[in-house]
């Protein structure tokens, strides 16, 4: 395969294209990475070659992705519209997209993965994180809005019901212990074992036949993902939802604080959300 995806670096090996999210410290859902991810999602679909696993990981050590730019919503909801057709303009819908891309797919988090990101993540067929550095979070809730890429179905499908409301509506952080015990990722590995077993996995995966691969995850994909109208329907609650005034409000008061920069307020989102001054 070939493409040219800035922000993704990209290494192919034994069938297995090791794809790094480089992206910037936060590793923001904004329009750059978005982009090359449709770009790398097209090219999977068309012209996989020898590919026959991607693992998606992050070259930043603290986020696997912090979450969408919530400064550049339009413009990347506009990049994310050019992996689909009529209706399918929305992260979610490429997001969607991504599940059913005829090869394996595995998330190795170490560090954040929350809103966009996290979605991101389940996005993909699996998810493996580091045990002392990975977390999750759909911290949405705490600034008025929703999941909108496609959490919402994921949650409740690998969690419950329960779980997904409280995971969603808490807008809380989560380790990846608690998130493995729920469901939410595979395993939960030490972040020393983690590289290895991911790769071992993945090389494992791409030396069998490739057509059963393939079956064996759209006849999984038939029966477990959301319908294109529960995915379009988040999107364009969650476009709704943030143009309302409380959510602007809240978060205009985050952007003071640091939202999308380095910092304490980044790393600790879970609980900033829920420090609003009341």
């Amino acid at each position: 395969m070939s493409a040219d995806h800035p922000s993704i670096r990209t290494r192919l090996e034994d069938g297995v294209l090791f794809a790094t999210i480089d992206a910037g410290s936060l590793n923001l859902l904004g329009v750059d990475l978005v982009r090359d991810l449709v770009s790398l999602v097209d090219v999977l679909y068309g012209n996989p070659g020898d590919v026959r696993v991607v693992v998606i990981d992050s070259a930043s050590p603290d986020y696997f992705s912090a979450h969408v730019d919530l400064t550049a919503v339009p413009q990347y909801t506009a990049e994310a519209a050019k992996a689909g057709g009529p209706g399918d303009a929305s992260l979610g819908m490429f997001l969607y997209k991504l599940a059913r891309v005829p090869v394996i797919t595995i998330a190795k988090v170490r560090g954040r993965a929350r809103g966009g990101g996290n979605e991101l993540a389940l996005a993909c067929d699996m998810i493996f994180a580091s045990r002392e550095k990975a977390v999750f979070g759909q911290f949405e809730s705490g600034t008025g809005a929703l999941p909108g890429a496609g959490g919402v179905q994921h949650l409740v499908r690998r969690l419950g019901r329960a779980r997904a409301i409280e995971v969603i509506v808490s807008a809380d952080d989560f380790d990846a212990d608690t998130a493995e015990r729920y469901g939410w990722i595979n395993r939960a590995l030490p972040d020393s074992e983690l590289d290895g077993f991911v790769e071992r996995l993945a090389k494992r995966i791409a030396g069998f036949p490739s057509e059963g691969v393939r079956v064996a995850k759209r006849v999984v994909n038939d029966l477990t993902l959301a319908s294109p109208a529960h995915i379009r329907s988040d999107a364009a609650t969650f476009q709704s939802l943030i143009a309302r005034p409380e959510s602007r409000e809240r978060l205009d008061y985050l952007a003071g604080w640091g939202l999308q920069t380095p910092g304490d307020l980044e790393r600790d989102l879970g609980k900033a959300v829920g420090d609003f001054p009341r």
